[in-house]
C-alpha cells in the first residue's frame, strides 16, 4: 500500500469517526471537497456539501452512537472502502418516523472517492430499515389501538342514538346524523313525556375516542332519567349537571341545549347548558338564535339555566346542531362558520321542520 493510500484510508476513517463516534461535525469543512457529491441519497436529502453536513447533524440529533466500529476497509488508489457497525439509539424524529427509544445495530458500508487530499464523492449502503423498524412496529401497534378505540367510540355512539323518530300529528322531525374520520361525543335523543310532549336533546362530550363516547351515553342516560321528573328544561339540565359532576373526568364536560315542544300549542320552551345556539327560521325569512344561559354539564356544582320559550307557527323551524357543522373546513382550509350557516337558515330553511345536524 503506498503512502498516498494510507492517507486515503485515514481520512475516510476520520470523516465516519466524525459522523458516528463523537458527532464532530466541523471536520466535515476539513475533509469533504468544496465539490463533494453524496451519491446515495435518502428521502429528503440533498447531494452537495452543504446537503449532507445538515444531512449528518438531523441524523446525528435523531441517534446516538455509543459504540463505533470498523470491521474492513480497503483502498485501491483514489478509492477507500470502509465496513462498519455501532449501536445506536433513536432519541429523536428521523424522515418522519417518531423515536422509539431502542437501541438497534446499525451497519453500512461507504465507498469514498479521494483527490488532493479531500473526499469528492461518496457512495453508501446499510441496514437503516432495521434501525426504524422497532419505531414502525411500534407506531403501527398505536395506530391499531387508535383504530380499535374508534371502533368501540363509534359503536357505543351509534348504540346511544334513538331507533326512531317521533311522529307528531303537524309536525315533521328530520335527523341527519354523519359521523366524521374521529369519533367525537356528539349526540341527539327525543324523550317522550307527558301530556303529548316530547323532549330535544342534542349535546357534544369534550374530545375524541372511546372516553367521550362513554361520557355521552351516561349523560343520555342522566338526562332521560331527569326528564320524566320535571317539565322544566332548566331545572332538568340542573339536575343532570348536579348527577355528572360527580361521574365525569375533571378535564371533560358536555354541552347540551334541551328543550320541550307542545305539539299542540306549538309552545317550545328550552335551555342550554354551552351548546351551539340553534336557529329559529321564522315565516318572514327570518332567521332568530335561540339563546340562553348556561355552563357546560360537569364543569362545577350548584349551576343554575336559564329558560326561554317561543312559539312556533305553521311554516316555522328550528335547527339544532353540533360543532362538527359550523368548524367543517373546505378544501382551501376555509371554515365553514356561524354566519354562514345562519344565512343558509334564513334563505333555504324548510317549512314545517325541526332538524337536527
Amino acid at each position: 500500500m503506498s503512502l498516498e493510500e494510507e492517507k486515503n484510508k485515514a481520512l475516510s476513517r476520520r470523516l465516519l469517526e466524525a459522523l458516528f463516534a463523537n458527532g464532530d461535525l466541523d471536520t466535515l469543512d476539513e475533509v469533504l471537497a468544496p465539490d463533494f457529491v453524496d451519491r446515495s441519497l435518502l428521502p429528503g436529502q440533498g447531494s452537495s456539501r452543504e446537503e449532507y453536513k445538515q444531512w449528518a447533524a438531523v441524523a446525528y440529533a435523531a441517534f446516538s452512537f455509543p459504540d463505533f466500529t470498523i470491521e474492513d476497509q480497503v483502498v485501491q488508489r483514489d478509492k477507500v472502502v470502509t465496513r462498519f457497525s455501532t449501536r445506536c439509539t433513536h432519541r429523536g424524529e428521523f424522515l418522519g418516523v417518531p423515536p422509539s427509544g431502542e437501541v438497534g445495530e446499525y451497519s453500512s458500508i461507504r465507498i469514498h472517492r479521494i483527490v488532493g487530499g479531500k473526499i469528492t464523492d461518496e457512495w453508501s449502503e446499510g441496514s437503516m430499515l432495521s434501525v426504524l423498524l422497532p419505531s414502525l412496529e411500534q407506531e403501527a401497534r398505536m395506530r391499531e389501538r387508535v383504530e380499535q378505540d374508534l371502533r368501540v367510540a363509534r359503536n357505543i355512539q351509534q348504540a346511544s342514538l334513538p331507533n326512531e323518530v317521533p311522529t307528531l300529528q303537524g309536525w315533521e322531525i328530520s335527523p341527519d346524523y354523519r359521523p366524521g374520520r374521529v369519533v367525537g361525543g356528539d349526540f341527539y335523543d327525543f324523550v317522550e313525556l307527558k301530556d303529548g310532549h316530547l323532549g330535544l336533546v342534542v349535546g357534544d362530550a369534550t374530545g375524541m375516542g372511546v372516553p367521550p363516547a362513554l361520557v355521552m351515553a351516561n349523560a343520555r342516560s342522566m338526562l332521560r332519567a331527569v326528564a320524566q321528573a320535571s317539565n322544566s328544561p332548566g331545572d332538568v339540565l340542573r339536575r343532570a349537571n348536579e348527577a355528572l359532576v360527580a361521574d365525569i373526568p375533571p378535564n371533560m364536560f358536555i354541552t347540551c341545549f334541551y328543550a320541550i315542544l307542545d305539539p299542540k300549542s306549538g309552545c317550545l320552551t328550552y335551555a342550554n347548558a354551552g351548546h351551539d345556539v340553534p336557529y329559529l327560521r321564522r315565516r318572514s325569512g327570518d332567521a332568530e338564535e335561540l339563546r340562553a344561559r348556561g355552563m357546560p354539564l360537569g364543569l362545577m356544582p350548584g349551576m343554575g339555566y336559564e329558560e326561554n320559550e317561543i312559539v312556533l307557527d305553521a311554516g316555522e323551524g328550528v335547527l339544532f346542531y353540533s360543532d362538527g357543522l359550523v368548524e367543517a373546513h373546505d378544501p382551501k382550509g376555509e371554515m365553514f362558520g356561524f354566519p354562514r350557516l345562519r344565512e343558509l337558515v334564513a334563505e333555504y330553511g324548510e317549512e314545517r321542520a325541526l332538524g337536527w345536524v
